[in-house]
């Protein structure tokens, strides 16, 4: 039986090793690709094609430059991995998403406080975390017990969003919840072992070279959810790490409780990181290496949300004696 287009590509993003996120997405993009070419088969387009679905999400769909960037990737892979052809040697030239440079959102450290004091349970160690160690989301859920070194007070980001594993202060302040948060993990853990499950999820590589691995105690997850759930790939029933989902809702629940009217998003704590540390005299080098951005200009926006701080400084002739 022919395979269908969209179940190759699958298995091509797995072979990857791309996340299952990842995969989704190419999916519907390649998806969408199609259907607005009217069912074409891919083959059978190119460059003019393309060109014509890129401009169509940027003017009439009206997406974001990063959404549009999503989109091309999708349909790059189709080609280069799918049908061998690399269309980044054709020089697409479709209209691009109008992007716009927005300097981020930062909490005070007042403010930081008040939505920690709102939060509760896991989700208030798991922000209180973010916060003090500058993780994104998916780096501090996809911790696992072996990530954190109580002996070195280390916490260790391997493979996070620039591909460059890097060590970051284990915040005294949480040492002992941590320790407690290890403590029920393994308890858990006993419990599903007990009880017929206690799989973790593992990259594939470190499956094939670590077959017994997902069962091993250092290799679960730091904050696991509280239901054991299937694998959509594997069907594999196994306890996963806490939604982002729910914890993005937690965190929107806890500003609101706050009522502070900024738009806080768990990368909001990302950038309260960096800019409290550049305020307390941190330099920017040693900052870049601990966001792990692969260049120093990444992190300069940092400044520039200093420098707006600092205009409150500046007052209005209105104000003047």
């Amino acid at each position: 039986m022919k395979k269908k287009l969209l179940d190759i590509v699958r298995e091509k993003i797995r072979f990857k090793h791309y996340s299952y996120a990842t995969e989704s997405s190419y999916v519907s993009w390649i998806k969408r690709y199609i259907l607005y070419h009217d069912k074409k088969h891919p083959i059978e387009m190119g460059k003019p094609e393309i060109e014509a679905f890129l401009t169509h999400l940027a003017v009439h769909k009206r997406v974001s430059p990063t959404t549009q960037n999503q989109a091309f990737s999708a349909i790059l892979f189709l080609y280069r991995h799918v049908f061998g052809i690399d269309m980044r040697d054709e020089n697409i030239q479709a209209l691009r998403a109008v992007e716009r440079k927005h300097i981020p959102v930062v909490l005070t450290r007042q403010e930081v406080t008040h939505v920690l004091s709102n939060l509760e349970g896991i989700y208030q160690l798991i922000v209180t975390l973010m916060y003090g160690c500058g993780l994104r989301m998916n780096e501090a859920l996809n911790l696992r017990i072996k990530d954190i070194d109580f002996g070195f007070d280390k916490v260790y980001v391997w493979d996070s969003k620039s591909l460059r594993d890097r060590t970051l202060p284990l915040p005294q302040k949480l040492k002992n919840r941590l320790l407690v948060q290890v403590e029920s993990v393994i308890s858990l853990h006993e419990k599903d072992i007990n009880e017929g499950f206690g799989s973790v999820y593992m990259p594939h590589a470190l499956q094939k070279k670590f077959p017994h691995a997902h069962k091993d105690i250092k290799w679960q997850y730091l904050f696991p959810m509280k239901n054991i759930s299937t694998d959509p790939r594997t069907q594999i029933q196994r306890r996963y790490h806490v939604h982002p989902t729910t914890l993005g809702r937690n965190i929107k629940l806890s500003a609101q409780k706050s009522k502070i009217h900024k738009r806080v998003t768990s990368h909001t704590f990302r950038h309260s990181y960096a800019t409290h540390l550049l305020q307390g005299g941190i330099d920017l080098r040693s900052i870049q290496e601990l966001l792990g951005h692969k260049s120093v200009e990444t992190t300069m926006i940092y400044t520039h949300v200093v420098a707006e701080m600092n205009k409150a400084q500046i007052f209005s002739p209105l104000d003047l004696p």
